[in-house]
């Protein structure tokens, strides 16, 4: 299993071009800070990727995590804390 972390600065428009990197390195799990999206959901990427992310201003701040979709249905907890911190029980 190979976990990663990277700051994306935003997540507008960069979708599959993570989903693509991920592929390429062979990322299964990435940590993703400044999102700058608002809400607390989950979305597919594509490429089997899906994104669960908690965000409360769509200006800053913002953190996510990327799963490859073998580790989506292990997913047992989420826990949303502040726009900075998250966490996912597999």
């Amino acid at each position: 299993m190979r976990v990663g972390t990277l700051n994306v600065g935003t997540m507008t428009g960069k979708a599959r071009e993570l989903a693509d990197m991920m592929q390429r390195r062979k990322v299964d799990i990435l940590c993703v800070q400044e999102t700058r999206w608002k809400g607390s959901k989950a979305r597919s990427l594509g490429a089997g990727f899906k994104l669960f992310y908690h965000g409360t201003d769509g200006k800053r701040n913002g953190v996510g995590v990327i799963l490859k979709e073998e580790f989506v249905r292990n997913v047992l907890e989420v826990k949303r804390v502040s726009d900075r911190v998250m966490s996912l029980k597999l």
